[in-house]
């Protein structure tokens, strides 16, 4: 990217112009598209369709066991492999441990085209299907591509639009920053998310279309609808800025009002940008964990079988491989091998007001994919049915403080697919909590740290702080700043403990 592209950036942010122009797409509820209903019509329209189907490890084709090392790798050399990862983890629960995991190196790009129509602010955004997606098409980015996919290692046809993101020399950059991904399940595993702003005439194609913010947050009340690549790149949207609360609402009382007041850069928080800066310091230096790729084959506790790569136990994961056929997208037909987690899993932030601003409790979590130790993760993240296997006191911190909130602090509540290009149905229950002004940890943690959204959004604007589930649940978290009623009033199932 170009010194002129990041000054770009840095000015869209400082001018406190993009905030407001983002909060009056908010507040838009119809748009090209006129409302939700008629984005539902369009998608039921939509002819593409896949077939995925499970197939046996050894069947993949274009995929080899090496058999030497066990390892599922493409016979390119592209893509991704499936290898080994060493794990050691210096006072926690479980401080050793080998796992499969997914090795990709090269970097992705996800991206959102932004354009304003009639002066408000529209995103373009694809109606896709990924083989992981439990239920078929999902709301996708505008670009979704690996470097494999558009540079056409698969020799499929052109990624549309990517054009936008290779050369922003002639629009407006309001995000560029690369992300992590999963760290459990993923090797070191980072993409491009990129949000560009342009003034010239684009034309939505077959699968895509122009929809205001305010129109995908109400798609993200929806289970199961808006993949995990637009909510990344979401939340990577410039949001906070000063004195935002009259461009929303002057009027806004409760949470809400909270909400907005933690996006401005002006708003009291606990901790200053200097203590968060030093304490993820501190934490990074204090972990100690060893993370280091050895042979697939050679792993403990996990069996191969025709089928399936799995735990001795039967939880955390399987690698399983899939043959897909599908129509309208780049490649017609494909296999490949990918995690299908035994379970559903629960995401969460607890959230409390502090004189009127809205704070979360941030985790510092160590995963072994991560490139610098720990990464800044929702309040709780976990499968549940996972600590079955594990000691009692690997529970995690605040998990029954989740599972036991009632309708009256439910804030957000959806279920949300995690990538489905890697991961076949693994979804996440997303949800926002609010407790008492008086709540504290308890047990006090070192690794935890309520920050307001401001903060959250600083740290977006740069690589390795927020990890992938944070991002989802802070672009959540935007969706709820154009409403007035953000409680979802759906109580949780009775807490029960493995």
């Amino acid at each position: 990217m170009s010194n002129q592209s990041r000054s770009v950036v840095s000015s869209a942010v400082a001018d406190g112009t993009a905030p407001r122009q983002i909060a009056r797409s908010v507040l838009a509820k119809s748009g090209l598209v006129a409302d939700v209903e008629q984005f539902h019509g369009w998608v039921a329209a939509q002819r593409s369709t896949m077939e995925v189907r499970q197939i046996p490890l050894d069947s993949l084709q274009g995929w080899r066991t090496d058999p030497d090392t066990g390892n599922l790798a493409h016979h390119s050399g592209k893509f991704y492999t499936v290898e080994g990862l060493d794990v050691r983890v210096g006072g926690a629960p479980v401080e050793h441990w080998q796992q499969p995991i997914v090795n990709q190196p090269e970097v992705g790009i996800l991206g959102i085209l932004v354009k304003k129509f009639d002066g408000v602010l529209h995103l373009l955004a694809q109606a896709k299907i990924e083989p992981g997606n439990r239920n078929g098409i999902q709301l996708s980015p505008t670009v979704q591509a690996t470097r494999s996919n558009y540079t056409r290692v698969h020799q499929g046809l052109p990624v549309p639009y990517l054009d936008y993101f290779r050369d922003t020399s002639r629009h407006r950059v309001l995000a560029d920053v690369r992300q992590s991904e999963q760290g459990a399940w993923f090797h070191r595993k980072r993409n491009r998310n990129m949000i560009v702003e342009v003034d010239e005439d684009v034309e939505a194609v077959d699968s895509f279309c122009w929809l205001t913010l305010g129109q995908v947050h109400e798609l993200l009340a929806l289970d199961d609808l808006v993949n995990m690549d637009a909510r990344t790149v979401l939340s990577c949207m410039p949001f906070a800025g000063a004195d935002l609360l009259p461009a929303f609402g002057p009027d806004l009382v409760g949470f809400t009002s909270s909400l907005i007041r933690s996006y401005d850069i002006g708003a009291e928080a606990l901790h200053s940008m200097g203590e968060v800066l030093g304490w993820i310091t501190d934490v990074r230096t204090r972990h100690d964990v060893v993370a280091e790729r050895m042979p697939l084959a050679q792993v403990a506790d996990w069996h191969r079988d025709e089928h399936r790569i799995s735990h001795r136990t039967g939880l955390f994961f399987d690698v399983i491989g899939v043959g897909v056929t599908a129509a309208g997208r780049e490649v017609r037909s494909w296999s490949q091998p990918m995690i299908r987690p035994t379970d559903d899993g629960v995401v969460a932030f607890l959230a409390k007001q502090v004189d009127g601003v809205l704070h979360l409790l941030a985790h510092a979590r160590a995963e072994p994919g991560y490139v610098d130790v720990i990464e800044l993760a929702p309040t709780v993240q976990c499968n549940p049915s996972n600590y079955a296997a594990l000691p009692a006191h690997a529970r995690p911190h605040y998990l029954d403080e989740v599972l036991s909130a009632g309708p009256d602090r439910i804030r957000f509540d959806a279920v949300h697919s995690e990538e489905g290009g890697r991961f076949f149905h693994a979804r996440n229950r997303y949800a926002v909590i609010e407790v008492d002004p008086g709540f504290a940890p308890d047990p006090p943690t070192g690794d935890y740290r309520w920050l307001t959204l401001a903060q959250l959004v600083e740290l977006l604007r740069h690589s390795n702080y927020v990890n992938v589930q944070a991002r989802s649940l802070v672009a959540c978290l935007h969706g709820l700043s154009g409403r007035s009623d953000t409680t979802r009033g759906t109580a949780w199932p009775t807490p029960s403990r493995p």
